[in-house]
């Protein structure tokens, strides 16, 4: 008789690296598992701390807490509402999401389609470079170049195009750190995180795509328009959402930059009338406040933390909407 040269079969038997295996993706599971349980806790704990820290302070409030646009928390008796921050705060935001959107998505188009390998690479590393340079220095430069260099160009708008209500100076009005400015700078701190998610997701568009295109006789933007944004519109609108939640948030910045004062008004580039946000509110106002302000502080802070959610649900619902509909196309 001959040796059978077959080999025995695998050892499924739940011993050896099968065994393994299965109990090392049960430890990473639970692993993944904890990790976002941790941080739906943590939201649930920030949540309550800044409610329980509000209550109190909304109902010594003697006026209307989401109408009243003065902030005199400490006075007797208590005069503060947020009417003045959530104005400022989702103008100068949506100003900065309209000024940088469009850039962004130029900007992330011209590296993945336009550019040269050999350009687009370090164009890339400069835009995210740009996203790690710290608030206060936007802040710093916002307030000691673009602020005093700008004054032209505001008065220009307000000259021609004072029709409008957002360049509209008025008799007394004066040019510099403005809701404009303050805009701007919001716009310049969010551009690189839109570019560089923005690029991340033209990327990902199948190069066959694209070649199907151009085959058919498209040109690079029939391409682009055909191909790449419909592919990639709710990655897009992920980045601007999130750009957007950058914006409502920023602190030092802002209230470096902008003319503090409790006001709504459209008119961006004045100065006299100036703004402010809520996180710019909370940073200059926080330490010399008494408890009862503090906790004002705190619970205008909940607001924010309510339309930062509410902001983020939104371009979850976008982008699963999105991606459904493209599915079904």
């Amino acid at each position: 008789m001959t040796a059978s040269t077959e080999r025995p079969p695998p050892d499924l038997s739940g011993g050896g690296l099968g065994a393994t295996r299965r109990v090392g993706d049960r430890v990473f599971a639970a692993l993944t598992t904890g990790a976002g349980v941790l941080v739906l806790a943590l939201i649930v704990a920030i949540g309550a701390f800044l409610l329980t820290k509000a209550i109190p302070a909304v109902q010594k409030d003697s006026t209307n807490f989401f109408t009243t646009k003065l902030w005199q928390p400490d006075n007797d008796p208590s005069v503060f509402g947020i009417a003045a921050l959530v104005f400022g705060t989702l103008l100068s935001s949506i100003i900065a999401l309209v000024v940088a959107g469009p850039i962004a998505i130029g900007i992330a188009l011209y590296i993945s389609d336009y550019a040269p390998r050999r350009l687009a690479t370090p164009i890339g590393y400069l835009v995210d470079l740009l996203a790690a340079v710290p608030s206060v220095v936007y802040g710093l430069w916002g307030l000691l170049f673009l602020a005093p260099h700008s004054d032209k160009f505001q008065q220009f708008l307000s000259d021609h195009f004072g029709f409008i209500p957002l360049f509209d100076l008025g008799k007394n009005g004066v040019v510099g750190r403005s809701m404009m400015i303050a805009s701007l700078v919001l716009a310049i701190m969010i551009l690189p995180i839109v570019a560089a998610i923005s690029r991340e997701i033209f990327l990902q568009v199948p190069q066959a795509n694209r070649e199907a295109a151009l085959a058919l006789g498209a040109t690079k933007l029939e391409m682009i328009r055909l191909a790449v944004l419909p592919y990639s519109k709710s990655g897009v609108v992920g980045a601007l959402m999130l750009g957007l939640g950058r914006a409502l948030g920023e602190t030092i910045a802002v209230a470096l930059v902008l003319s503090l004062s409790y006001s709504t008004s459209f008119h961006i580039i004045d100065a006299n009338v100036g703004g402010n946000t809520i996180a710019a509110n909370i940073a200059s106002q926080y330490q010399a406040a008494e408890p009862l302000g503090q906790r004002a502080l705190i619970a205008s802070g909940l607001v924010l933390f309510v339309i930062t959610f509410a902001v983020n649900a939104l371009a979850r619902y976008v982008v699963t909407r999105s991606g459904k509909r493209a599915a079904a196309v």
